[in-house]
């Protein structure tokens, strides 16, 4: 019988609403974040046809074996720069992703990060720093490009 479970992330970006939407959907911006710490996700391995139903689909490489793990998502709802939701059928239970961007209206963006139907083996405390790695370098990324924007 599958384990299946919620996992929620709110997270503050020091950069508007505008720009974290654009580089959590747009490969240039992903290939710099997507994936903990210790792996990289390639450009060529990124697909993003953002409209319902288009495929948002990634291949991470762990940069110390080579191993592949791919995500293969469908768009379920796109409203930018506020809501970006995906299912991933492949994954048991079919896990589906919402993430919904609040403009704090200082610069700043709270992402909400909240997942349904997770198989508990990507809710392990070793998953889930895995994740946490990955908002990081997003977090670093997105502040890194406002800061060079309002410069």
């Amino acid at each position: 019988m599958s384990n299946l479970g919620e996992v929620t992330i709110t997270r503050i970006y020091d950069a508007p609403r505008e720009l974290v939407f654009e580089c959590m959907t747009t490969p240039e911006h992903l290939t710099h974040f997507w994936g903990p710490v210790g792996s990289s996700t390639p450009i060529d391995n990124i697909t993003v046809d953002l409209r319902p139903g288009g495929v948002f689909k990634t291949i991470m490489v762990d940069d110390a074996t080579g191993a592949e793990y791919t995500m293969h998502g469908v768009f379920v709802e796109i409203d930018p720069p506020e809501k970006l939701v995906w299912s991933e059928a492949d994954v048991e239970g079919g896990m589906t992703t919402s993430a919904t961007f609040v403009d704090l209206g200082d610069g700043r963006t709270e992402c909400t990060t909240h997942q349904t139907n997770v198989p508990e083996m990507y809710r392990t405390p070793e998953a889930q720093a895995g994740m946490q790695s990955s908002l990081d370098r997003f977090a670093t990324y997105v502040a890194g490009l406002a800061q060079r924007s309002a410069s």
